[in-house]
C-alpha cells in the first residue's frame, strides 16, 4: 500500500516529535526499581542478604510534582526493605523553605524494618539549611554527622552520615572515630567525591547520589556532564581513589537540565553480600 508524500511527512514529523519529547516529557517519569548485589568484604555473615532501599535527589519542585514524590515513596515502602537510606537534595528551590515543608511530610512516610536514615545535599543547604535540619530531626531520620548500628547475633553493622561535600565538608575520620575499626561501616554521603577525601579509617561501602547518572547517557560516548571532580563517578558501583567501594544512584529528579536520555530515574535496592 502506497502513501502520499503529505501522509509520509506527517507520520515522520509525528515520530520526530515523539523522539524529541521523550527525554523531556516521558523518560524523566519512568522510575526504575533496580536491584544490585554488592559484595562487602568485611560484612559479617549475619548481614548477608540485608536489603537497603536507596533514594536520592528527589528534587521536588519544577517538573517534579508532589504526586510523583508520593508515587516514589509508596513504591519504596512496598519493597519492604530492611533499611532505607536517603542521600540528599530533596528540593530544587533557593533561599526558601516552601518546597522543604511540602516534601518532607511525604519523606516522613518512609518505613523500613531497621530504620530510615537520611543526610542532606547541597540543594537542601541552598534552600534553607536550618529548616532542612529541622525536618531531619522531626522525622527521626537524622544521620547527618551521626552514627548508628543494627545488631544481629552480637555483630554490628554501622551506618554513618557524612556532611555535604560542597556545603559542610567534614573529615571522615572525625565521623568514624567512635566506630571500632573491626566493625563494618556504611557511610551515607550526598556527593561521591566525599569518598576521595583524606581518611585513614576504613569505609566498607559509601552510598551516594548527586550525579543523577549525568541525566544524559549517549551511546558510545557516555555522559557529557557530571557535577563531580572525579569523572569516573557516574552511577552504579565504582571504586574510590582509596580503593573502597562507592555506590552511586541515578536518583529521581533533575538538576542540571530538565531531561533524561538513556538514564532513567531509579529506586536502587542494594543487597549486601559477603565476599
Amino acid at each position: 500500500m502506497s502513501i502520499s508524500r503529505r501522509t509520509f511527512l506527517k507520520r515522520g514529523l509525528g515520530v520526530a516529535g515523539l523522539a524529541a519529547s521523550w527525554p523531556f516529557c516521558i523518560e524523566r517519569y519512568l522510575v526504575m526499581t533496580n536491584h544490585y548485589r554488592i559484595s562487602v568484604p568485611r560484612l559479617p555473615k549475619e548481614f548477608s542478604g540485608l536489603k537497603i532501599a536507596h533514594l536520592t535527589d528527589l528534587h521536588h519542585g519544577f517538573l517534579v510534582p508532589l504526586w510523583f514524590i508520593r508515587h516514589v515513596i509508596d513504591r519504596t515502602n512496598a519493597l519492604n526493605p530492611d533499611v532505607t537510606v536517603l542521600t540528599g537534595d530533596y528540593v530544587h528551590e533557593f533561599n526558601s523553605c516552601r518546597q522543604i515543608d511540602r516534601v518532607w511530610p511525604e519523606i516522613a512516610r518512609l518505613k523500613a524494618r531497621h530504620g530510615v536514615y537520611a543526610v542532606l545535599g547541597n540543594h537542601d543547604h541552598w534552600a534553607d539549611a536550618r529548616r532542612s535540619v529541622y525536618w531531619l530531626k522531626k522525622t527521626g531520620q537524622n544521620l547527618r554527622h551521626k552514627r548508628t548500628f543494627i545488631e544481629r547475633n552480637g555483630k554490628r553493622l554501622w551506618f554513618a552520615g557524612a556532611g555535604d561535600f560542597f556545603s559542610e565538608p567534614r573529615p571522615l575520620d572525625e565521623l568514624l572515630k567512635h566506630i571500632p575499626d573491626r566493625d563494618c561501616r556504611i557511610v551515607l554521603a550526598h556527593s561521591p567525591d566525599t569518598a576521595d577525601t583524606p581518611h585513614a579509617r576504613p569505609v566498607d561501602l559509601m552510598i551516594s547520589g548527586h550525579t543523577h547518572g549525568g541525566q544524559v547517557n549517549i551511546p558510545f560516548f557516555g555522559t557529557p556532564i557530571l557535577p563531580t571532580r572525579n569523572k569516573n563517578y557516574s552511577s552504579g558501583l565504582k571504586q574510590s581513589r582509596h580503593r573502597e567501594p562507592v555506590f552511586i544512584s541515578r536518583g529521581i529528579g533533575w538538576a542540571m537540565y530538565p531531561v533524561r536520555f538513556n538514564c532513567p530515574p531509579e529506586i536502587a535496592v542494594l543487597e549486601l553480600a559477603t565476599s
